[in-house]
């Protein structure tokens, strides 16, 4: 039996393990690229769908399903094992993404039609999601399921609604896929399962080198930032992944609202929020206790007092005209979704305030912002940022590095730790913890294959081509997105460096063909 590694490798998104035995083929995750690499969404994937026995699904974050409905479109027919609240958030993800894919594809499609361009289609549509839809099975957790040879398990991983780690048998081989797993301490779902025995761990490592603050910090800090932000007379905006993070902040929102220290009218700028908050809402036994206490006080914790809920565009463009408020809006690492539309038009305002709530992956808006970039461009345009940035780090539904090392310690035996979803150094970083307190650990490359009977790789990319000629590929590419939709803007020098670079990029194909 073999595993390959087709995203999360050395990077935080794409998950996507690819599993292959003598008599079944499946799939743990099948997320989407984001930030650095999102072009690969649009490659072909690694293996023929068709062939695909079932997928497991984690969670329904779009960086682990994001991609099903592409396998669908690709022929894929058999099931997709996941809990009923992923499933459902996952219509809501899944037909939210075509909504802006459509979207996307119709701008760009003008412009190439005046160029006579080739027109682009979006990766899939809603009939591949209502596909996909049809083939979800729910699985309930901790019940055992079955699907020809393999045998697994579904526990809460504490990460989001529906979240699930997945402990799995296989040909002899019990392997434990961590998907993201939530901290210990934790608001909204609980705290992560211990397991004590596996042959493989597969193990997220997002947060891998740092360590959050506590919860009690966390919320001062929030606080602070909050009554500062307020206190400065212009916009608070909250860039939020609106599935989990935004119904943290509206909970946390409320807190300071029963202290009666908020005082800003507060609009949640998503229809797609609204949505999952009502899921959150239909699913409040499935949460921690903390909200579980709330609840029995009578109180609801996603319901904040003045909160306005933002549907149309024409509404969501209308909070531009209101001086004062707070917006909370998708998406949370500002590359796409209305939080775009806020940042254009109050970034570069002095008495604005940005307080990022969550990750920000390489090659994302949100990232250039978090890393001090003083102009960025939105939406075609240059923007100055002069609004005051603030990040707090605390609300993540990923375990920490402290975290992360306590649930390993709990296995007993002596596992292979496999080191996943995080970025390069981060991914090095924990595996080397690992390795110091004893532990086997494998940081797989992208593309590479392991067999899990001979306990050894059996196929991997060359370092060259992953280390240099893809990072490169994919910054080049990462770079030609920034600059693609506005090449009719460059000025005559910037022009000059783009002619350079094709020139170069066309010798490059002639010497490697050539070498061919």
């Amino acid at each position: 039996m073999q595993i390959s590694f087709w995203g999360a490798a050395r990077e935080v998104t794409g998950s996507c393990y690819f599993l292959e035995g003598e008599k079944q083929r499946f799939l743990v995750d099948c997320g989407m690229f984001q930030g650095r690499g999102e072009h690969r969404n649009e490659q072909p994937l690694p293996f023929p769908a068709q062939s695909l026995d079932f997928v497991i699904l984690t969670h329904a974050h779009l960086d682990h399903s994001g991609r099903i409905p592409l396998l669908v479109k690709e022929g894929f027919r058999g099931k997709i094992y996941a809990t009923a609240p992923t499933i459902e958030l996952c219509e809501i993800l899944w037909l939210d993404t075509v909504k802006l894919m459509q979207e996307e594809a119709d701008r760009l499609n003008r412009k190439r039609k005046r160029a006579g361009q080739e027109l682009v289609e979006p990766l899939f549509g809603e009939q591949e999601v209502r596909e996909a839809l049809s083939l979800c099975e729910p699985v309930g957790y901790d019940q055992l399921m079955r699907h020809g040879e393999t045998e697994f398990v579904l526990r809460n991983a504490a990460h989001i609604l529906g979240a699930a780690l997945v402990e799995l048998w296989c040909s002899g081989i019990k392997l434990v896929f961590s998907g993201d797993l939530g901290p210990f301490d934790n608001v909204m779902e609980g705290s992560p399962p211990v397991i004590e025995e596996a042959d493989y761990v597969i193990v997220e490592s997002t947060y891998g080198n740092r360590r959050h603050r506590s919860l009690e910090d966390t919320r001062s800090e929030f606080k602070e930032a909050v009554l500062s932000a307020q206190s400065g007379g212009g916009k608070v905006l909250i860039p939020s992944f609106v599935v989990d993070r935004a119904q943290r902040i509206v909970y946390e929102l409320s807190l300071l609202k029963d202290q009666g220290l908020l005082d800003l009218p507060c609009y949640f700028d998503s229809p797609m929020g609204e949505k999952a908050t009502r899921l959150y809402e239909k699913y409040l036994s499935l949460l921690s206790g903390e909200i579980e206490r709330y609840v029995l006080q009578g109180r609801n914790p996603f319901h904040l007092s003045g909160l306005k809920y933002v549907s149309t565009p024409e509404d969501s463009k209308s909070i531009n005209d209101i001086d004062r408020a707070l917006v909370i809006a998708g998406s949370g690492m500002c590359n796409g979704g209305r939080i775009v539309h806020h940042l254009k038009h109050a970034l570069w305002r002095e008495n604005t305030s940005l307080i990022f709530v969550g990750y920000q992956a390489q090659g994302t808006l949100g990232r250039r912002i978090v890393d001090g970039a003083r102009l960025v461009r939105i939406l075609g345009e240059e923007v100055a940022v002069r609004a005051k940035v603030y990040t707090i780090n605390g609300f993540s539904a990923h375990a920490d590095q402290k975290d992360l090392l306590r649930w390993t310690d709990y296995f007993k035996n002596q596992p292979l730790f496999v080191v996943v979803h995080g970025e390069e150094s981060v991914a090095e970083q924990f595996a080397l913890l690992l390795r110091e307190k004893g532990r086997e650990t494998l940081v797989p490359h992208f593309g590479e294959r392991f067999d899990l009977v001979a306990r050894e790789t059996v196929a991997v990319p060359s370092e060259k081509t992953v280390s240099v000629s893809q990072r490169f590929l994919e910054g080049i590419m990462e770079e030609v997105t920034k600059l693609q939709e506005e090449i009719a803007d460059l000025d005559q020098d910037t022009e000059a460096l783009v002619r350079s670079a094709y020139l170069l990029l066309r010798e490059a194909t002639r010497r490697k063909n050539k070498a061919l």
